[in-house]
């Protein structure tokens, strides 16, 4: 399977004013390196929380004095990092496959809980002539009047939103399509900056990023109707190294006010009986 791939030096290039403000808004992608207190436990999470997430450990550290570093990628990664032995006490994945993955290697301290579950948005830049619609009608016509260049999505290889967003257009009858197209984001989140760059004509990426103010400055969006792909079931666990900070955060993305964040940011909620399985 091949695809188009553009490196981001190519992209900023082409969108230089565009870009510094996407990387001064957004700052998506962090790495473990960004702790600010030597002694808070490493968090590994999907790129598709980080909004919501960085305001529920705001308010986890007003309501506890406890702080933890996240830091944000695609979960497949994640995954290869901790079986190599990257010190995170905690994960939580776009897709509970890759907590799965993990407690059969014997790397997690249980099955862990659905946190959330994900959605998806077509989104394009505010000055992409890409029509915008649940059912992607409007990306059917552009495709066929030969207007599509650039489209993207996270690399569905390793990213959870990528899968879907490959399910989505093959359900619709569009990936054969689109697949020359592609720039593909490393993670959600950098598939959120090539899709608002305007280096692309839009993408298919996470509700929850779409709905940030950073992003409806740059780019529309609408959501695209679950019945489309699989559930993104979302799935926590801790690892057995975790202390007992993580511990208390774990519980906190459990509570009722952790739970409104992530309704806030689009995400569905889990049913009570699976956040306490």
């Amino acid at each position: 399977m091949s695809f188009f791939t553009l490196s981001i030096g190519r992209l900023l290039r082409q969108s230089v004013t565009v870009a510094i403000l996407m990387m001064s808004c957004l700052s998506f992608i962090l790495p473990v390196s960004v702790a600010k207190a030597a002694d808070a436990p490493a968090i590994a999470a999907a790129a598709n929380i980080k909004f919501a997430l960085d305001d529920i450990a705001s308010q986890f550290k007003q309501q506890t004095g406890l702080s933890v570093r996240i830091s944000y990628g695609s979960s497949g990664n994640f995954v290869t990092q901790i079986q190599h032995g990257a010190p995170f006490e905690m994960m939580l994945s776009a897709d509970e496959f890759y907590i799965e993955q993990l407690q059969k290697s014997g790397y997690t301290q249980d099955a862990g809980v659905i946190y959330a579950i994900g959605r998806l948005a077509l989104a394009a830049p505010k000055q992409s002539e890409l029509i915008l619609d649940p059912g992607l009608v409007g990306l059917a016509q552009f495709i066929t009047d030969g207007k599509l260049i650039r489209f993207a999505i996270a690399n569905p290889d390793h990213a959870p939103y990528g899968e879907r967003a490959r399910e989505i257009l093959t359900n619709k009858g569009l990936w054969d399509e689109v697949q020359p197209k592609l720039i593909l984001g490393e993670n959600a989140s950098q598939a959120a900056q090539f899709t608002i760059s305007g280096s692309t004509q839009g993408g298919i990426v996470p509700l929850s990023l779409a709905l940030a103010p950073q992003f409806t400055k740059l780019a529309n969006y609408v959501i695209i109707p679950d019945d489309l792909y699989q559930p993104l079931y979302q799935r926590m666990a801790l690892m057995p190294n975790a202390s007992e900070t993580t511990e208390r955060f774990y519980q906190y993305l459990q509570s009722p006010q952790a739970q409104t964040i992530l309704s806030e940011f689009g995400f569905n909620l889990p049913h009570t009986t699976e956040m306490h399985d």
